[in-house]
C-alpha cells in the first residue's frame, strides 16, 4: 500500500490551490469504515468524533447516526477528508462516508435552532389538539 501521504498535499503558506468557499453550511454526514473485520466500528468512531472535536474551525453534534458539522464549506470538506486520512491510517481500506448538506443565505442558523423550532411546532400543534 501507498504511504498515505500520497494523498494529501501539503501547500506552502503563499500557495492555494483555489479559493477558499466562505459559504456557512451544515452537513450531516455518516462514515462507515468497511472491511474492519468486526461488525461494531464504535472505536474507529470514537477516534473519528475526537479528531473532528478537536477541529477550531468546525463545530459537530453527535448524533446516533453520525455527526452533524457547522461551519465554512471548504472547512467542513477539508475536515471530511481529514476524517478519511484517519481511518486509513488505522488500518480501514475501505471508507464510505453520506453527506447531505445545507446552506442557508437569508439567517444564520445552528443545528440546535433547527431542532428548537421544530419542537416548539409539535408544542403548538399538540396545544391546538387538547
Amino acid at each position: 500500500m501507498p504511504p498515505l501521504s500520497n494523498y494529501y498535499k501539503v501547500l506552502q503558506p503563499n500557495k492555494q490551490l483555489k479559493m477558499a468557499i466562505k459559504l456557512h453550511c451544515l452537513a450531516d454526514v455518516c462514515l462507515i469504515p468497511m472491511g474492519t473485520g468486526s461488525p461494531s466500528i464504535s472505536d474507529y468512531i470514537a477516534k473519528t468524533e475526537n479528531h473532528i472535536r478537536k477541529s477550531t474551525k468546525v463545530k459537530s453534534t453527535l448524533h446516533s447516526a453520525g455527526t452533524t458539522l457547522s461551519g465554512e464549506w471548504t472547512d467542513v470538506m477539508e475536515l471530511i477528508g481529514e476524517l478519511h486520512v484517519l481511518n486509513h491510517e488505522l488500518g480501514v481500506l475501505r471508507v464510505q462516508t453520506d453527506v447531505r448538506v445545507g446552506t442557508r443565505i437569508d439567517k444564520d442558523q445552528t443545528p440546535k435552532d433547527k431542532v428548537d423550532v421544530v419542537e416548539r411546532k409539535i408544542k403548538d400543534i399538540q396545544k391546538t389538539e387538547a
